[in-house]
């Protein structure tokens, strides 16, 4: 092609480059107008929530977005319930929700309303630890020991649900928790000895 036909090309692709930016200027300035500054989605109304916490009772005003994780952490300071995936997936924010083990980031807080939660922070009585925290220690069940409290949260409910039958049901019962350090034969070895410890004791 000539160099008039290149200089014509050339001159074409600036021509619709400058005309597509100009549009593209237009456009945002046009749904900025309408829609007015961007700005952060803010939730004003609340939820009034009542519920009971390892035997204390709350009575707070939530977001409806607001996670059972989130609130146990953040609002009242029970941090021993873990952030890990935040999907529901590796169990790390195991806590009781009138008796049964839930992921505490995938329950709405407004939906415990009524109801009676129990975290990490509530199995020990006072000085004595819960024979399922005993049985960590005792079976160094832990390692960088962040899973751990959603490890011996779920291993209450496992023996409370009487799936401690055999290694291989405990394994299948507690596969909802993960560990990183890959503590497990030690955790199984731990629900397994505190299974036995406890059992005619009331759950």
């Amino acid at each position: 092609m000539s160099s008039s036909g290149s200089l014509t090309r050339r001159h074409f692709l600036r021509t619709s480059t400058a005309m597509a930016s100009a549009a593209g200027a237009l456009g945002s300035a046009s749904s900025a107008t309408a829609q007015g500054p961007a700005s952060t989605v803010t939730f004003h109304e609340t939820v009034p929530t009542t519920f009971r916490v390892n035997g204390v009772d709350h009575r707070l005003d939530l977001e409806p977005r607001v996670s059972l994780l989130d609130l146990l952490r953040e609002r009242l300071q029970l941090t021993g319930t873990k952030k890990g995936c935040n999907n529901g997936e590796c169990g790390a924010c195991t806590v009781h929700l009138d008796g049964r083990r839930v992921n505490a980031c995938m329950v709405l807080a407004a939906c415990a309303d009524g109801r009676e939660v129990t975290t990490i922070e509530g199995l020990a009585k006072g000085e004595n630890l819960h024979p399922v925290q005993q049985a960590f220690i005792d079976q160094d069940a832990l390692q960088c020991g962040f899973c751990t409290p959603g490890q011996i949260m779920s291993a209450v409910a496992c023996i409370r649900e009487h799936h401690t039958g055999s290694e291989a049901e405990i394994r299948e019962w507690m596969s909802g928790n993960l560990c990183r350090c890959s503590a497990y034969p030690q955790i199984v070895q731990a629900v397994k000895a505190a299974a036995d410890q406890m059992k005619g004791t009331s759950l």
